[in-house]
């Protein structure tokens, strides 16, 4: 499609003023031999979309956006699990390359790092899976975060912190399916829906004494995954440890917010980006091209699909908001009033 436009919300940073996006034509991507051209129907949220605008990390004429789906209309000649006419679902790491994010017409598909959306579910739900379902999975099972090993079931107890999060909701659920004992903590109006995806022991992350209720259910804990990533929750999710050691993974990349972490515990980060085979740098961060970690994406992608088929991972609760591109605004505003909970924001253009 090589000389083709499309509509796309392009970043803005005036002088003096605050980055925003605005919707312009711009060059229709052409996809690399691994990838798919992909027209998009649904895009969903994320909290990054709203914080690399806002920190301006990509500058100006860079297109947002990670989570999309739409139909494939075009492939490389190294594509051979997507095809023409296939309805995906994929991620992209809008703004790092400019002109390719999922607010647009078109984006691309990694070959392997996408799937086919499954027919048990609808298009709005599919969106919600591919960003935050592979954030929890590598968090739990990558050489460089967690580490969890897989064959250990009911052995091993892990601690997601902030399980009624995106991310969260997928952790408490893969975590689930490989048989571990999950603990979690959330708001009370999100006990029972945490409850239902596999945690078996939920606490009020507001309670003063919730370190010392999960100290006492689980006694031992090695494993947290911190879903939120803000000023202090690593650090209180960190005194669920037990003293003898164990580790932690942040959602955040570059290991942000974990300086007043408890001793005894080794900090990880975990960033999707690195299921994709390629180096990636955000601002001072730098991450190198990771075989295993493509790999793993690329053994849950061939997972993810029948697991949802089956039922034994359900999607996000998509909250669909209006207007297509001209709503995004709206929503990232949402998002920094705080007053998303419970579902993921999803746009269809």
């Amino acid at each position: 499609m090589s000389g083709q436009q499309m509509q796309a919300l392009v970043t803005e940073t005036p002088s003096g003023g605050s980055p925003s996006m605005v919707k312009k034509l711009i060059p229709v991507p052409e996809p690399a031999p691994n990838q798919a051209l992909v027209k998009v129907s649904h895009v969903a949220q994320n909290p990054t979309d709203i914080q690399s605008l806002d920190s301006n990390a990509f500058g100006a004429d860079a297109v947002l956006g990670c989570d999309f789906v739409g139909t494939v209309e075009k492939t490389g000649d190294q594509c051979h699990k997507l095809a023409k006419g296939d309805t995906v679902a994929g991620l992209i790491w809008g703004g790092e390359v400019k002109g390719l994010g999922s607010y647009s017409e078109y984006s691309l598909a990694d070959d392997n790092i996408s799937f086919r959306v499954p027919k048990n579910i609808s298009l709005e739900e599919a969106v919600t899976l591919p960003l935050a379902s592979m954030t929890a999975w590598l968090a739990l099972f990558s050489k460089n975060s967690l580490n969890i090993p897989r064959d250990s079931g009911s052995d091993i107890s892990v601690l997601i912190w902030g399980g009624s999060s995106s991310v969260g909701l997928y952790a408490i659920q893969i975590a689930a399916i490989n048989g571990f004992n999950v603990i979690t903590t959330c708001s009370p109006r999100h006990f029972d829906l945490v409850k239902s995806l596999g945690a078996k022991h939920v606490f009020n992350y507001r309670d003063d004494h919730v370190v010392d209720c999960i100290k006492q259910a689980v006694p031992g804990l090695k494993y947290v995954f911190d879903t939120i990533g803000g000023n202090t929750s690593s650090a209180q999710a960190s005194k669920a440890i037990d003293e003898s050691g164990g580790s932690l993974c942040t959602v955040r990349p570059g290991k942000a917010n974990t300086e007043d972490v408890t001793k005894q515990t080794k900090v990880t980060d975990v960033l999707v980006w690195t299921a994709f085979l390629k180096d990636h740098q955000y601002g001072t961060f730098k991450w190198l091209a990771n075989e295993s970690d493509h790999q793993l994406g690329t053994e849950f992608f061939e997972k993810l699909p029948s697991w949802v088929a089956g039922g034994k991972l359900k999607p996000n609760s998509p909250q669909v908001i209006p207007k297509g591109l001209d709503g995004v605004e709206k929503g990232f505003q949402l998002y920094r009033d705080g007053v998303i909970s419970g579902t993921k924001l999803v746009y269809q253009l």
